[in-house]
């Protein structure tokens, strides 16, 4: 094969960002069957099934809202280092939620509990107790494929661009799991907290994502017709951060502050296509938020023995605006910084 195995690097920052996710998971599910149990009126197997099924769902619904979120605030961008942690935990959980329901409700049907419980499915046409279940099962299939995925061999063998895409079906299973829960577990909810909770995180997500679109059409829109177009200005650009600018049909570019000098690189990490911007700078080095690779300010190189490279840009000021060429330089070219006024 063309992609060469290696191991996890198991390091303290992803010891604890897992260990907080598994005793938020837990005490999630601890919080949820000592309320259910004081509400009565269901048994502690129908209880077990309703907690890990919301807990899957609001895991889903964090790990959709952490990039609009840290668009917006650079107060949440700690939340996207080892994000792919959270997905295969959300996983875990949904297919935890799928087993205990087939070894509660079928699993003393004379035919296979999967079939069985696919067979039970009543006609598409219906609202009222629609098929639920196969969307859950596709939803479910959709995040094993994103787990399964999630270790770098696969980043390399696939290629970053057809990991992305891959990667990119969690939208689409967030939609499946939604129509899972709203042609399901809805239509017998007693109470309206089940279809508050689903309502608003889905309409929270897409007002996350349409307000981090937003933010960026007056930086697009100001791009001119010049090579040379104004990306923002100087005190936009926060000291030890990045900004991202998107130049009409060009790839995105982070522009790095550090030192009172500026650098600009491609916006996608060599590593795993990671938003680069979103990232700071770590020991003279551009680190990106998701693993953590690095890259050299004035070349885009990872320093040694890493090989990896970014491409370049080319920046200069007017007045206390900063105009970028947006045209790329190879990757590992060399570019002065720019050098900030005092």
């Amino acid at each position: 094969m063309s992609a060469k195995y290696r191991p996890v690097g198991w390091t303290p920052a992803k010891r604890l960002y897992d260990a907080v996710l598994v005793l938020a998971v837990g005490g999630y599910l601890l919080l949820f069957a000592a309320i259910a149990a004081r509400v009565g009126a269901i048994d502690d197997q129908t209880i077990g099934i309703r907690a890990q099924g919301t807990a899957a769902f609001l895991l889903l619904t964090l790990a959709l809202a952490i990039g609009p979120l840290a668009r917006l605030d650079p107060r949440f961008l700690p939340l996207l280092y080892n994000r792919r942690h959270l997905g295969v935990l959300t996983f875990i959980v949904a297919l935890a939620h799928a087993m205990d329901v087939l070894g509660w409700y079928f699993a003393f049907s004379p035919t296979a509990p999967l079939v069985a419980m696919l067979s039970s499915e009543p006609s598409l046409g219906q609202v009222q107790g629609g098929p639920f279940v196969v969307f859950g099962v596709l939803a479910l299939l959709i995040l094993f494929a994103l787990a399964a995925t999630s270790h770098d061999f696969w980043l390399a063998f696939l290629t970053p661009p057809l990991w992305k895409a891959l990667h990119m079906a969690i939208y689409g299973a967030y939609a499946l799991v939604v129509a899972h829960v709203a042609l399901g577990a809805l239509q017998s909810a007693r109470s309206p907290g089940l279809a508050l909770v689903v309502v608003a995180s889905a309409l929270g997500l897409v007002a996350l994502h349409a307000t981090a679109g937003w933010r960026q059409r007056p930086r697009d829109a100001a791009f001119g017709t010049s090579p040379w177009i104004d990306a923002a200005g100087i005190a936009e650009i926060a000291e030890g951060a990045g900004l991202v600018v998107h130049p009409p049909g060009a790839e995105a570019v982070a522009i790095f502050r550090h030192q009172g000098r500026l650098s600009a690189v491609s916006n996608l990490c060599a590593h795993q296509n990671g938003p680069l911007g979103e990232g700071r700078v770590v020991d003279g080095c551009i680190t990106c938020p998701w693993h953590g690779f690095q890259y050299r300010l004035e070349d885009g190189c990872a320093p040694a023995p890493y090989t990896e490279k970014l491409a370049t840009y080319a920046l200069r000021l007017a007045g206390d605006r900063v105009l970028l060429d947006p045209r790329p330089n190879p990757p590992g070219t060399r570019v002065e910084p720019l050098v900030l006024p005092a």
